[in-house]
């Protein structure tokens, strides 16, 4: 079961990450790679929870991960649907959600650092991946 000190750990050891309020709202907090957040907490709201109905995901906490395009959205969810879902105000943009109880910690990492690298600027990924390939050469 992962929590938010793992979201934040695996976040901020993302090269230029910073922590910040998710679109202004300061109980949520959000993981940016140059200002573009790439995961943020995502409560359900009233509207969220009336379109889900009874598919509406028990209490805790949710993750919202942004994702490469909607063919990988819809794959997420048919592989671990009791992890990964998504919402009427999530279609057509390139976001999941999860469970953030649900997810063991080495998961949680791959959807962080995918997120990250599907936001990160080309300069930033660009270093991330000399400096990987580097490592794992080593």
């Amino acid at each position: 079961m992962a929590t938010w000190d793992d979201v934040a750990r695996l976040a901020l050891a993302l090269p230029e990450t910073t922590a910040d309020d998710a679109h202004g709202h300061r109980k949520w907090r959000a993981w940016k790679v140059k200002d573009k957040a790439f995961v943020w907490e995502r409560p359900l709201g009233r509207s969220d929870l009336k379109a889900l109905g009874d598919d509406a995901p028990p209490d805790g906490p949710i993750l919202a991960a942004r994702i490469e395009h909607d063919g990988a959205k819809r794959a997420l969810i048919e592989s671990d649907p009791d992890v990964y879902f998504t919402i009427p105000h999530f279609d057509g943009f390139p976001a999941i959600l999860l469970l953030l109880d649900r997810i063991g910690p080495e998961e949680l990492e791959e959807v962080v650092t995918e997120a990250w690298l599907n936001r990160a600027p080309p300069r930033v990924l660009k270093a991330y991946m000399s400096e990987r390939e580097g490592a794992s050469e080593a």
